[in-house]
């Protein structure tokens, strides 16, 4: 039997992994937490397997901070990914930490339990993209990494100019990405992308190119 550590903020999608480590056979529920804050600690008592790791928590906690200091210290503990969020950013830097396989909740090609065998039986399991999602008039499969990258900050509210300095852009590029971004989702101004950017889960602040 293997041990599972469950780490999400949603009380449905808490409940309903509880449900299926329950009747695996192969699995037993650690415990099940609503932050990623204490799952190193978790970690630290030892027994845990496998952690079912959400990525954006409620108070503040990402789940990719957590995984990249718990493959840090317990490198033998498989962890997968759970999100719902498309951002493309989390794949790229869920493989950086060494995540061993990621799940989309919304999209699901195979059932997670599935994707825990498989994991525990030595597979990463890895979607080829994000799931497409819309934002405005444009699909989220529409716009360039460099795009993706200014919408992130200026989600953040970052201005034109602290934009161009944190992505070493000039600033008439930035203008550029900026109506470009306006001009494919056709909202009329640059609040109305960045509150419908946040919304749609295209991106998050808190989540740009710097790392973790």
């Amino acid at each position: 039997m293997y041990n599972v550590l469950v780490v999400d903020d949603q009380k449905i999608s808490r409940q309903l992994f509880e449900s299926i480590i329950s009747a695996s056979g192969r699995y037993r529920l650690a415990a099940s937490l609503p932050t990623a804050k204490i799952a190193d600690a978790w970690c630290a008592k030892g027994g845990v397997d496998l952690i079912l790791m959400d990525v954006v928590m409620n108070d503040g906690y990402n789940g990719l901070d957590a995984a990249a200091r718990i493959k840090a210290s317990y490198p033998g503990v498989k962890i997968i990914v759970v999100t719902s969020m498309p951002d493309p950013l989390f794949l790229q830097r869920a493989r950086e930490v060494g995540v061993d396989s990621f799940w989309y909740k919304e999209v699901q090609e195979e059932p997670v339990l599935r994707v825990m065998d498989r994991t525990m039986d030595g597979e990463h399991v890895w979607p080829d993209q994000p799931p497409t999602t819309v934002l405005g008039q444009a699909k989220s499969t529409e716009f360039t990494e460099r795009e993706l990258d200014v919408l992130r900050l200026l989600a953040e509210g970052f201005t034109d100019r602290e934009i161009a300095e944190e992505l070493h852009m000039s600033l008439p590029a930035v203008r550029y990405h900026v109506s470009n971004l306006i001009g494919k989702t056709g909202y009329s101004s640059r609040t109305e992308l960045a509150v419908n950017a946040v919304r749609s889960g295209i991106t998050l602040p808190g989540f740009t190119t710097g790392g973790i």
